[in-house]
């Protein structure tokens, strides 16, 4: 069972595999069988032609040359290129259902994507090309490609062609020996694995908003009791709940955060006007509330991943140990392609927290504590965060256009053979849009809170995590007074909030090792 956890290993932190010789074994048995049942039978994709020309036989002496077109001819993708984490996870997804033994491969098959993930070599698979409907078949086309020794490599930071990479590795492509072409095409492989990335960005961008959101009211001096235990415990959400949780383990020896009743119920109030809010803005008080479902959907989505990545999706699936062949859609893109729809929209949500908050901070009229801006140097004279804040409401706004459903947008092809399709590649790109965007957003806040937490100098009286937080990302982009260009600042921030592992640094911190 390959899980997330472990993906994210393989393909993030490009920790080298091996394979499990009892389940080559089962993958060379599934080929012995492949090999013995097909003679003298009509097999669709060994000896017909595919899809809608699936009426026509094959000669044997075809057969071979039958895979080659296959493969050649569905090397039509377009746009640019996957990137190399996306196509990494696209070859270990292939490879873990491969290694199922249900597809009638050679294990040559097996053995050379091995290869190629521990060489960190990548055959080009373009973005644009697939509808998932008989799974990725332009994208793992590709992929298959360079699986024959032929196409592009991503390789070494350059593009270099297979004869090329093949040399320099002293590595042999594959050949073909039965089914191997159709057997590499069908699958969901592709939007799986640029899915699973999807998912590990998704609960980076959930941890860091859920310690920006606190951090938030750490500057603002709000009272505790909208996430408290009492509180959310009578809200029936798991995601509320855990989020609730999180920032009070995150809080605990802040020296910021005011108990209610110790200034509004301890002693009488008087006022006729209170100067301090008696409740926050939404975007401080409701940060369970909005999200405790980002949470709910993210680990929806891993759990459905989880079970795609482990999953036979090619077709028609060769049962070796009940000696059959059963021809289905199990390459079918749904599961999917919703999944990355409800993902996106969650994280555009997230962002847009992240972008009410970044007002609340930047505005004077809402926050009453920070100047506008919040600007060190001479008001009218220097910006402060102003110019930062343009790229997040830029992004935010992408985000709600690219948030329109994928999952609906079927469009019938391959002469109505595949007359409803999933659109899960498209999906999952989208989504990965959407998530690169929300890292972006989230940089500009966290520049707007380091300048925050700076300007009020309260930097001791922070809990220990967000103070971790905060020394952290003030290294990489600290508080300033006179304006510069702040791209590269930016642009250091979202780096380390993509490959950071904040949650592991919070579970130590917090003593939940």
């Amino acid at each position: 069972m390959l899980e997330l956890e472990s993906l994210e290993q393989i393909v993030l932190q490009k920790a080298n595999i091996d394979l499990d010789q009892q389940a080559v074994a089962e993958v060379a048995a599934c080929f012995d069988f492949l090999t013995g049942f097909s003679q003298d039978k009509l097999i669709y994709g060994i000896n017909t032609g595919f899809g809608p020309m699936a009426q026509y036989r094959i000669e044997d002496e075809a057969r071979i040359q039958l895979q080659l077109n296959l493969i050649r001819s569905h090397c039509s993708g377009m746009g640019q290129l996957l990137s190399p984490l996306q196509t990494r996870a696209t070859i270990l997804a292939r490879l873990n259902t491969m290694m199922r033994a249900y597809s009638g491969i050679n294990t040559e098959v097996v053995q050379l994507m091995k290869d190629l993930l521990n060489a960190e070599a990548y055959p080009c698979i373009y973005q644009h090309g697939g509808v998932g409907a008989s799974g990725d078949l332009v994208q793992l086309a590709h992929l298959a490609l360079g699986l024959i020794g032929e196409g592009n490599f991503q390789f070494r930071g350059e593009i270099v062609k297979a004869p090329v990479v093949y040399e320099t590795l002293q590595l042999k492509p594959i050949r073909i020996h039965i089914r191997e072409g159709l057997a590499m095409l069908n699958g969901t492989s592709s939007m799986t694995g640029i899915g699973a990335i999807n998912v590990i960005h998704a609960r980076k961008l959930l941890t860091g908003q859920i310690l920006f959101s606190l951090m938030v009211n750490e500057i603002m001096e709000a009272y505790d009791d909208h996430f408290s235990e009492e509180l959310n415990g009578v809200k029936l959400h798991k995601g509320q709940q855990t989020v609730a949780a999180a920032m009070r383990a995150i809080s605990h020896k802040s020296g910021l955060m005011r108990k209610r009743h110790e200034h509004l119920y301890d002693k009488k109030v008087t006022e006729s006007v209170l100067e301090d809010k008696v409740q926050e803005y939404y975007s401080l008080r409701c940060v369970p509330q909005i999200l405790g479902p980002v949470y709910d959907t993210i680990e929806y989505s891993a759990q459905i991943i989880t079970q795609e990545l482990n999953s036979v999706n090619d077709n028609p699936v060769i049962d070796y140990k009940n000696g059959n062949i059963f021809h289905g859609g199990n390459f079918h893109g749904d599961y999917v392609a919703l999944e990355m729809d409800k993902l996106k929209i969650a994280v555009t949500k997230l962002g847009m927290l992240a972008d009410r908050q970044l007002n609340f901070l930047l505005n004077p009229a809402l926050n009453k504590k920070l100047p506008a801006f919040i600007n060190a140097g001479v008001l009218g004279l220097n910006f402060g965060v102003q110019g930062m804040q343009y790229p997040a409401v830029s992004n935010v706004a992408e985000n709600q256009t690219l948030s329109n459903p994928t999952y609906i947008h079927s469009v019938p092809n391959n002469n109505d053979n595949q007359d409803i399709v999933s659109m899960g590649t498209n999906a999952a790109l989208l989504c990965a849009r959407v998530i690169e965007n929300t890292f972006e957003i989230l940089s500009v806040h966290a520049l707007a809170i380091i300048q925050a937490i700076s300007y009020k100098q309260i930097q001791e009286r922070l809990s220990p995590a967000t103070r971790w937080m905060f020394d952290e990302l003030s290294a990489l982009a600290p508080a300033f007074v006179e304006d510069s260009p702040s791209s590269e600042r930016l642009q250091r921030i979202k780096q380390w909030l993509m490959e950071t592992e904040v949650g592991e640094k919070m579970k130590k911190l917090l003593g939940f090792e």
